[in-house]
């Protein structure tokens, strides 16, 4: 059995600088909190709390009167640094430059869009904390839209400028701007209609989808590595098992299971922009000592 590792997963830019950060900051000192895990993967929150990181929510801000307290890649909306100045609170930064960016244009956008009576769309899901903060650069006024069925609840007479999550399926950016056009033609009348689509996800998720489709065909067998509440393991997941019927969604090591393989397979194990390097290693490290397992019993 051949185990190869995708050498392109794992952490994006944005998880790996807010991981340095945290870790740079508890070498100085041993009490830092961070608002919401620092990443979807419990197992890498596991490790990190293990140096003195503790997770708290936003309703225990108010608990941490003076404290240090790290913004993770997802970034805040305004509202969260101003409590925290209110509270005292030492803000780390680790907010990803790339939504940082994000922030200012969907500020700006909604700048725009009061001004004319018009609206920002945001594709993206409920409740995910990098939405959260897209959604409070534009004071709660912008729309969410997490599929294109929500496109409904959508003013289509009036001049509307798009974004995305940036972790978000570009095609499917593609496809709610398609048909958001389409609407306000329809309804206007007129080809020319006052509506600004911005590109806003990331090159690296975007990248990571192309390359996990020839991955997924140049092997027998895919593990996906990505903790439960990764929508973008969840999304990258789902292109492997599209073209790999034979790919399977793996938190840790230890859910491998032998009737997956056989001794001839050829193992690919891959992961999120949130799933460790540590981690892919022990699933395939796991994943060659069932490989050693089945040769034995085949050649017993």
């Amino acid at each position: 059995m051949v185990v190869e590792i995708d050498s392109k997963s794992g952490f994006c830019f944005g998880v790996v600088n807010a991981i340095k950060v945290a870790e740079s900051e508890l070498t100085l000192s041993d009490e830092l909190y961070c608002l919401g895990d620092i990443v979807h993967n419990d197992e890498e929150v596991a490790r990190i709390k293990t140096l003195g990181l503790k997770t708290i929510s936003h309703s225990q801000l108010e608990e941490h009167k003076g404290k240090k307290v790290l913004i993770r890649a997802h970034g805040e909306p305004p509202e969260t640094y101003r409590k925290a100045q209110e509270l005292g609170i030492k803000i780390v930064d680790a907010s990803c430059p790339v939504v940082l960016r994000l922030q200012t244009k969907v500020q700006e956008g909604s700048k725009r869009m009061n001004e004319i009576g018009g609206l920002v769309v945001i594709f993206g899901k409920n409740n995910h904390a990098e939405v959260i903060g897209l959604m409070g650069q534009a004071n709660g006024n912008a729309i969410l839209v997490s599929k294109i069925e929500d496109i409904e609840k959508i003013d289509f007479s009036k001049p509307i400028e798009l974004f995305s999550q940036t972790t978000q399926s570009p095609e499917e950016y593609e496809r709610i701007a398609g048909e958001i056009k389409l609407r306000m033609q329809k309804a206007l009348n007129t080809e020319s209609v006052n509506f600004k689509k911005y590109n806003s996800i990331c090159g690296q998720v975007a990248n990571r989808k192309r390359e996990l489709v020839t991955f997924a065909q140049n092997n027998d067998i895919i593990l996906f590595v990505s903790g439960l509440n990764s929508s973008n393991g969840k999304m990258l997941y789902e292109v492997c098992k599209n073209i790999n019927s034979h790919s399977y969604f793996i938190t840790n090591a230890f859910d491998l299971q032998p009737e997956w393989f056989n001794t001839n397979s050829k193992v690919g194990v891959c992961g999120a922009t949130s799933t460790p390097k540590w981690l892919m290693d022990e699933v395939a490290k796991r994943a060659m000592d069932i490989g050693v397992e089945l040769s034995k019993k085949q050649n017993g």
